[in-house]
């Protein structure tokens, strides 16, 4: 079994390669039998119910956990943006951006252009106490580019939300994504997350994926577009959603 260590620099167009993943706690199987590419650049969804084992894969990338079976090649230069920001409070903004980076003038200038594409060029000495929801989560995603990850592993990042500020960010990633061109998995249960970000959508279902398809939808996408409302019907059935069958009403009831 080769580990998450693994470099694909040598593969011209693959970021991500697993083959036969396999993770079990215990008696219970998590990840069966997985088998899955991404390419540099491309940004796909992994759609899941809690427990499928979403998580768990994407941990296993990012070399916070381990496989039990199975090859898994990935850049050496990955980060991961988390549902939580996760910054450090007795640190100001610039200092969570630039946290474990080499120190320097080259470094804090990286750092405040980060800053700046994420539309908190003027928040660099502000402390993350003082900052909304939308606003520390745009910092945790400065700092996941300033390292200049040839794969971003997202994390739900945007489910602490509010609805507005969901729809902002989603777009922000998707803008930095398209001009950073990092390959991108972003861990999802939000169907239309998936439909309006990816390139492609996974479905994990039973330790397994069920569904692999590309999003043939024209951006930006609108959830209205026949389209979009097709696929996202298509994947809530693969996750085992089915549209509710309505009761005939007796004759003569309106």
């Amino acid at each position: 079994m080769t580990g998450p260590t693994g470099d694909t620099a040598d593969t011209a167009d693959t970021a991500v390669r697993i083959t036969g993943l396999r993770r079990a706690f215990g008696d219970r199987t998590v990840l069966d039998g997985i088998e899955l590419t991404v390419r540099r650049g491309e940004f796909v969804a992994l759609l899941g119910a809690s427990g499928s084992g979403k998580t768990t894969l994407l941990r296993i990338l990012g070399a916070l956990d381990g496989a039990d079976e199975g090859e898994i090649l990935v850049p050496r230069a990955r980060t991961i943006v988390f549902q939580e920001p996760r910054l450090i409070p007795s640190k100001k903004v610039l200092a969570n951006v630039t946290v474990a980076l080499p120190p320097g003038r080259a470094t804090r200038e990286r750092a405040r252009a980060a800053l700046t594409e994420v539309g908190l060029g003027g928040h660099a000495d502000a402390w993350p106490a003082t900052l909304s929801g939308g606003e520390a989560q745009r910092v945790a995603l400065a700092r996941a580019l300033v390292r200049e990850p040839q794969l971003l592993l997202l994390d739900e990042p945007f489910a602490a939300l509010d609805a507005l500020t969901r729809l902002r960010t989603q777009d922000l990633v998707g803008e930095l994504c398209r001009a950073h061109r990092p390959a991108v998995l972003l861990v999802t249960h939000d169907v239309d997350e998936a439909v309006r970000l990816a390139d492609r959508v996974c479905v994990l279902r039973d330790g397994r994926l069920v569904t692999d398809t590309h999003v043939a939808v024209e951006r930006p996408r609108d959830p209205g577009d026949p389209g979009s409302a097709e696929l996202r019907r298509r994947l809530l059935a693969d996750l085992g959603v089915h549209p509710a069958t309505r009761t005939p009403l007796p004759t003569g009831v309106s």
